[in-house]
């Protein structure tokens, strides 16, 4: 595999520079960035590079004065506390943790451990499920946009979609380092998912079965996230900045670190806390609510210590037979509020967003009704 670095072309000459070349070079190898990163090399691949206009345009400045911290919701306390809390998060921010969640330590840590291990096993195995097939249940790969973003990103993705519901993933496609777990891991967080839609409704003034009846968990994948020791993180990203094209995320991070969502112009740190997942809501969930919950911009710093690893759960629709049409909740409706968004289906949303790939923009802005 012959990749650049970063101040190099394939012929010594950046006017030589072929990017779709060493695109293909670097997928071709089916051995993603951890291929790189056992390569030993030096400097960053130039195909990682963020460009120069995009560093220039991009970042806000983090402000010295701000003061805040990404709220902290335990679930085992009084329900009705627990559904302002979590409205509160849903609206003004997007994002929140949870504690008292259900799911034991060992889970979490050994769904972490699998993760790590698949990702660290010999090329030759993870070949195997290396893929870009869109009707593949399980696959791995770097950079599901490869071939459409301005820069790749420092990470690499084992994708298991575990539904849909009632007719689940079959052990045997799952690869046997991390099969246990992640059957057992899916479960847990599935209930969780449940309980987070019930609390979510609650929370939009709904009956608590109300998101339940619109089909947002009758699928749900996960995302298993490595991203190795990088070279040059200062160069490039981990996750380039995106919302999720979903109705929920439910995460699982390591003790790294490097997660951060854009709030308030201003880039704050998601930092890890023991036992905790975090929770983000999805764009599908914004467009349902008519803007009432926030699907916040969030992207993963490179670093030069790694791996950090961690465990996204998507509940969405991947291959679902759903017929339903999205849009803002009528219940949520109101001369004072009328829609934001036109109606869509997820099949359609999702196509959208991964068409469109992670440049920066939001998915949302598409489906906006012109006023």
């Amino acid at each position: 595999m012959v990749i650049t670095g970063a101040g190099e072309s394939l012929t010594g000459n950046s006017v030589n520079y072929d990017r779709f070349q060493e695109l293909k070079a670097f997928d071709d190898s089916k051995a993603g960035v951890k291929g790189l990163v056992d390569a030993s090399i030096a400097k960053l691949p130039r195909i990682f590079v963020r460009p120069p206009e995009e560093v220039l345009a991009g970042d806000p400045i983090p402000s010295k004065n701000i003061q805040f911290t990404i709220p902290v919701i335990d679930l085992s306390t009084r329900r009705s506390d627990v559904v302002a809390g979590v409205r509160c998060a849903a609206e003004a921010v997007g994002f929140f943790q949870v504690v008292n969640h259900g799911i034991g330590e060992r889970v979490l840590e050994e769904m972490l451990e699998a993760a790590r291990g698949f990702h660290e096993l010999p090329r030759e195995v993870k070949a195997e499920y290396y893929s870009r097939e869109p009707m593949r249940k399980v696959k791995f790969g770097s950079n599901f946009d490869l071939y459409k973003s301005s820069f790749a990103n420092w990470r690499d993705t084992l994708f298991c979609v575990m539904g849909p519901h009632p007719h689940p993933l079959q052990p045997q496609e799952l690869p046997p380092l991390c099969r246990d777990i992640t059957i057992e891991y899916s479960k847990e967080v599935y209930k969780l998912g449940f309980t987070l839609f019930e609390l979510l409704s609650e929370a939009l003034g709904l009956k608590p079965d109300h998101l339940k009846g619109l089909e947002c968990v009758e699928e749900h994948a996960l995302l298993s996230h490595y991203y190795p020791a990088c070279p040059e993180p200062e160069l490039t990203m981990g996750a380039s900045k995106h919302s999720d094209p979903d109705f929920l995320t439910i995460l699982l991070q390591d003790h790294l670190g490097g997660l951060q969502i854009l709030h308030q112009d201003q880039w704050i740190d998601v930092p890890p806390l023991p036992g905790a997942l975090v929770i983000n809501i999805g764009d599908l969930l914004q467009l349902m609510s008519n803007d009432r919950c926030k699907s916040v911009e969030h992207r993963v710093l490179a670093s030069h210590v790694g791996p950090r690893v961690s465990v996204a759960c998507f509940f969405t629709h991947y291959f679902y037979p759903s017929t339903m049409i999205n849009g803002p909740l009528e219940e949520l409706l109101s001369e004072e509020f009328p829609p934001v968004y036109k109606e869509t289906s997820v099949q359609d949303f999702i196509a959208y967003y991964y068409e469109k790939g992670l440049d920066g923009n939001s998915a949302l802005t598409h489906f906006k009704l012109q006023r």
